[in-house]
């Protein structure tokens, strides 16, 4: 039998604050029929503007911005992920429809915004407090991801499944940072790639774990040089 998702109607009196009166930041139709979506659970029953607003107070300040040009399936995963991480926004590069479909809904809780071109892009973190772009992609002279300090502002910026950044947007940006491989492909699902660079920006930020900035530790295995 598959296992039901989410909770039913609300058992009980609804929740209140302490004067007595409603508590505004639940929804009086999720607590009579029961919540659904995909939201994790100290969000259940909570209206979607309560859930965003909760979310804006403790958003990290690293954004994502991903490359749309040829409506990429990738992209709902990437941004999926940056809604888990609690990224400050996400940014769409190119074309400004893109393939929603692995974003889960999560996208509705997040902040979107559109870009053109990477120039566009880069004006933009110029304006906002010169925030460099970061790109990830396994290209010659780029920097190992594991070893690099990101900067707590900052936008990850993710290109293309297959074609990777584009040209533009690799001038446009002030590091371009690769992920360690040790097996045979040549590169990693662009969903994947952006997923861990994310969490290397958690692990660094949020859990203060600093990299090695002299790469592997003794006996450490090394990825196949590509450079």
């Amino acid at each position: 039998m598959e296992q039901e998702v989410g909770v039913g109607p609300w058992e009980g009196e609804a929740p209140r604050l302490p004067d007595g009166s409603p508590d505004p930041r639940f929804d009086p139709e999720l607590l009579r029929a029961g919540d659904r979506r995909n939201v994790a659970d100290h969000y259940r029953y909570w209206t979607h503007e309560a859930i965003v607003a909760d979310l804006d107070a403790q958003r990290h300040p690293f954004h994502v911005a991903v490359e749309n040009w040829q409506h990429d399936f990738n992209i709902g995963s990437i941004i999926r992920t940056a809604n888990a991480f609690n990224a400050k926004a996400f940014h769409i590069v190119g074309r400004r429809r893109w393939n929603r479909r692995g974003a889960m809904v999560t996208d509705r809780y997040q902040h979107e915004h559109h870009h053109p071109t990477a120039a566009d892009l880069a004006d933009w973190a110029a304006r906002e407090g010169s925030l460099p772009l970061v790109g990830i992609d396994n290209l010659p002279g780029s920097k190992p991801l594991e070893t690099y300090d990101l900067p707590a502002a900052c936008v990850l910026v993710l290109g293309q499944e297959g074609p990777g950044l584009s040209e533009p947007m690799r001038e446009a940006c002030e590091v371009v940072l690769h992920i360690g491989q040790f097996g045979s492909t040549r590169s990693i699902n662009a969903g994947a790639a952006g997923a861990i660079a994310m969490h290397a920006w958690v692990r660094r930020h949020v859990f203060g774990q600093v990299p090695d900035r002299e790469g592997f530790g003794p006996g450490a295995p090394r990825p196949t040089d590509r450079l």
